[in-house]
């Protein structure tokens, strides 16, 4: 039995998977005031987040790599200093259109490892991954996830996103991150299965194992308009928007606030679990 993991359907992916089993929440003060320390305190996996407070004081540590994972234009409007522009797909397979066979899956390892490679990306660096958290289903989180998998436990996601950041005054700039000086020798585990279930583990648990789908209603019924290659859900699928876990600061909630979410879509923490 795989236990206390979060699965992931082959092409969709939601950020706050990740969420639910490694993040706390804490709201934040606003700029000019000094922050709160974030309690992560009863969570499972705290690790994997790095709070805006910081990250700040690492922005010139060069053992520090920033990934933004937001669209090229909303990069281009204001990004946190020295933050690379990556986007959603850019450690995924895209050739072809969604729906394709293993389209929007993650890069083999060996093409993972070069990929990393080419952005200075070491097994001994920290690496930081952030997007404008509220404006859609989370590519920092996917990001994590698909870096995880591959063994790099050196792989942070910036609580709150971009929106925290900004809210607590830190500085954002415009200018282009130069291209990284790539670096050789990072070395990836044989990807953690556990980490991701395919359509034939998920056809075969059908009726066993809860399913649930994180996109908006729309497309839970039907639409078609984020470029699915089918219109509908997973039978037996529950529906549960990826940002019902989510404060309005763009913070997780808090662990109590996620369990009693989960609770009602028939999810204890214990249990095994699909997201899509």
């Amino acid at each position: 039995m795989r236990k206390n993991r979060l699965f992931y359907l082959v092409a969709l992916l939601a950020a706050m998977t990740v969420v639910l089993s490694a993040c706390g929440s804490q709201s934040a003060k606003k700029s000019g005031e000094a922050a709160e320390k974030v309690d992560f305190s009863g969570y499972a996996n705290p690790d994997i987040f790095i709070t805006p407070q910081e990250l700040s004081e690492l922005l010139e540590d060069p053992n520090v790599i920033i990934f933004d994972d937001n669209k090229p234009d909303a990069y281009a409007k204001g990004h946190i200093p020295g933050a690379i522009n990556t986007g959603f797909h850019s450690f995924s397979k895209v050739e072809g259109k969604p729906g394709d066979a293993l389209w929007g899956t993650t890069l083999d390892k060996e093409e993972l490892t070069k990929k990393l490679e080419s952005y200075g990306v070491t097994n001994d660096k920290t690496i930081v991954f952030y997007s404008d958290v509220l404006s859609g289903p989370g590519p920092d989180g996917r990001n994590v996830w698909q870096m995880r998998m591959a063994g790099l436990d050196n792989v942070k996601l910036l609580y709150g996103g971009l929106q925290q950041w900004k809210d607590l005054g830190y500085e954002t700039t415009k200018e282009e991150t130069s291209a990284p000086k790539p670096s050789t020798g990072l070395a990836l585990q044989d990807f953690d299965e556990s980490y991701r279930a395919d359509k034939d583990y998920v056809y075969e648990n059908l009726g066993k194992t809860t399913i649930i789908d994180v996109r908006t209603e729309k497309e839970f019924k039907g639409s078609q308009n984020a470029g699915e290659a089918r219109g509908g859900h997973i039978k037996g699928a529950k529906h549960l928007v990826w940002s019902e876990l989510l404060n309005e600061d763009a913070t997780p909630k808090s662990p109590d606030e996620i369990k009693k979410i989960m609770a009602e879509v028939g999810v204890k923490p214990e249990d095994d679990f699909v997201v899509y």
